[in-house]
């Protein structure tokens, strides 16, 4: 199938690879545009970037997209939220290659300037540079595990590098070419790497050595990937698909695929799908796999007739070693990857946060856009069921096989895995233990959540049917408008009082405020005097906006508010406590210790001594606090990770 992606030049397309059915395209045009593989119309377009895209990737769960520009600068955007979600500027040169950590907020980058960078998409900032290119890095690869990043650049040259160390393990070489992919085998310490010297060739990441050397008189390699369960490599070369093995080196199948110069390979319901793009253009083709062979039958003449033939390893049975993934727990990413120094990390400006302004999500196709990256309230493991795409004829006796575009009347279901599971930093979380599914009879009371979510579809422990009349008759399904209306309105007296008593309390609190500044009108002490917790949130959440606004006497009131809300099963509550005790950790904690650490004055100087007692007081309760944070910090998620940064930011209380 072919669309028109873009109104000037394409200049970088990628497949999603959790569906297989996602496809990005980048343009001269510096937009980003977002399809589904078989339909003729773009679901979303992502507009930030001032230079030409020139290279795009996205992220296993297919919830984020990355995209480098010639001007050296990333944007990370949010498809579900439909906005962008970080700016990464860094880079000198054209960002040649991009790729997403398999389970953590991590994007390594490769750049004409040689370099390749790892990227916190969180805290929007970069952890480590990686120097030892000498050209452009044309392909970046997380290990299976998350431990190691492979490169592959022009100078002829595959490196290993290794994120717990933040240094290059080992330098693959061989290739005499520009080295233009590089892919981990899923399960093995196996490596392939594909080359303009039209050679192919795997590692063994425990020998470092070469396994194999497959060479064709073809053009050269443009795409590598190896089947799911790692029996074979699919390489993608001009106009042909070919299939091979490594031990020994065979060519197991050859298939014609008139595709051009493919850009991108991915797999779907036992599909292989290709990219490929010229001009404005973007293409799209279907293998069938079920009808290519993945094992010898009668390999491809790859093997010479002076050696024997080695029986091949069954499916399933490894020679070496397989990857360690995590399962249950791990340590802060800060603490398995080596940091730069302090003049490496970046930290937003006014101008990066302009740019993420300027940025923005251009939905074209609402319809699609919902059914795709629209969250659903049901965690869901397994994704539903796609519908492959139509197979191809069957192959004249004889005749060489081709390739299909995959008709346009496919109705395709979905186009992501509708996966709402959080990834921990390095690692998965396990799987919850599977219950027996309740009968339909059963009536089932859910308990409410020790922690209330800050982002929720419906009220906690409310359930609509209960503000509805009950029906007295079964044949009667239908309600009076008028009388719905007047059922729903019952009970929200208790709402309404509730809000109006908050709105009042909050124009207390700006009233005391407007007359002068926070602390010297005393608008927080009201606001504690208050005993509502909902507007010291409130509150906290305008002054955290602020940093000027934060003197001590104001930590001195605001530490005891903190310290209960830590304690609150309302999670924005919690999130607010967070912010407000990091700002005070930053600002104020080295400030704490000095003076207290600090000789007593000779003489009478009473702003210093009230200063001192300013000082022992927040002391003391950054000790109580301390406590908190000690015992959430083992707390897994985004509220485990914030725990273990204040307990890092406290230390030197202890």
């Amino acid at each position: 199938e072919e669309i028109m992606a873009h109104s000037s030049n394409v200049s970088s397309v990628v497949l999603g690879k959790g569906s297989g059915r996602m496809l990005a395209t980048g343009g001269d045009d510096c937009r980003v545009n977002i399809w589904s593989v078989s339909k003729p119309n773009c679901i979303m377009s992502l507009t930030g970037h001032t230079s030409p895209i020139e290279s795009l990737q996205v992220n296993p769960n297919e919830k984020l997209i990355v995209a480098g520009s010639r001007s050296g600068s990333i944007r990370v955007w949010d498809l579900e939220a439909a906005k962008v979600l970080r700016s990464l500027p860094g880079h000198k040169a054209n960002i040649c290659s991009l790729h997403f950590h398999p389970f953590g907020s991590f994007v390594a980058s490769g750049s004409l300037d040689t370099n390749i960078k790892l990227w916190d998409v969180r805290r929007k900032g970069c952890i480590f540079t990686f120097k030892g290119h000498t050209e452009a890095v044309r392909c970046l690869r997380f290990s299976p595990d998350g431990k190691w990043v492979a490169s592959a650049a022009d100078d002829h040259t595959v490196k290993l590098w290794d994120l717990t160390a933040g240094k290059l393990m080992f330098e693959f070489t061989g290739h005499t070419g520009p080295v233009n992919v590089v892919e981990f085998h899923p399960n093995e310490y196996l490596l392939a790497s594909g080359s303009s010297d039209r050679t192919v060739r795997f590692w063994d990441l425990e020998k470092f050595q070469v396994v194999s050397c497959i060479e064709e008189e073809a053009t050269p390699v443009r795409c590598v990937l190896f089947n799911p369960d790692g029996c074979c490599l699919y390489s993608g070369f001009q106009d042909s698909l070919r299939v091979y093995g490594w031990e020994p080196e065979r060519c197991f199948d050859v298939v014609l695929v008139n595709w051009g110069k493919v850009a991108d390979l991915s797999i779907s319901n036992n599909q292989l799908i290709g990219v490929s793009f010229a001009q404005s253009t973007v293409s799209s083709f279907v293998v069938d796999l079920s009808r290519v062979p993945k094992s010898d039958s009668v390999p491809h003449g790859l093997i010479r007739d002076d050696q024997p033939l080695v029986p091949p390893t069954p499916t399933g049975s490894s020679l070496r070693r397989i990857y360690d993934r995590p399962s249950t727990s791990c340590s802060k990413p800060q603490s398995r990857v080596k940091h730069n120094s302090e003049s490496e990390r970046h930290s937003p400006s006014s101008e990066d946060d302009r740019d993420e302004k300027e940025s923005k999500a251009e939905i074209q196709n609402q319809e699609d856009y919902k059914e795709i990256f629209q969250p659903k309230n049901a965690i869901c493991r397994t994704p539903p069921r796609s519908e492959p795409f139509p197979a191809p004829p069957e192959d004249e006796p004889g005749a060489a096989k081709e390739a299909v575009k995959p008709s346009q009347a496919v109705d395709v279901q979905t186009l992501l895995p509708k996966q709402e599971l959080l990834l921990s930093q390095f690692l998965l979380q396990p799987d919850p233990v599977q219950r027996p599914p309740i009968a339909s009879s059963t009536s089932l009371t859910r308990p409410e959540p020790s922690v209330i979510p800050a982002a929720r579809n419906e009220p906690i422990g409310l359930k609509a049917s209960d503000f509805l009349p009950a029906v007295k008759n079964q044949s009667q399904t239908e309600l009076v408008d008028e009388e719905a209306m007047s059922q729903i309105r019952k009970g929200h007296e208790t709402m309404c009082v509730v809000l109006t008593s908050r709105h009042k309390n909050l124009d207390a609190v700006r009233a005391v405020w407007s007359t002068s500044d926070i602390k010297a009108s005393n608008s927080l002490d009201s606001a504690v005097a208050i005993n509502d917790l909902s507007v010291v949130v409130d509150l906290l959440n305008i002054v955290n906006q602020k940093a000027s606004l934060w003197k001590l006497d104001l930590c001195t009131i605001v530490l005891p508010q903190i310290e209960k809300l830590l304690q609150s099963k309302y999670e924005s509550y919690v999130q607010t406590g967070c912010t407000s005790l990091k700002l005070i950790l930053q600002r104020f904690l080295p400030l704490i210790t000095d003076i207290l650490a600090a000789p007593p004055s000779v003489g009478v100087d009473i702003s210093r001594e009230e200063r001192l007692q300013k000082c022992k007081l927040c002391y003391k309760q950054l000790k109580n606090i301390s406590n908190v944070v000690k015992n959430k910090s083992g707390l897994s998620g985004r509220h485990g990770s914030a725990f273990r940064e204040l307990l890092l930011l406290m230390a030197v209380l202890d």
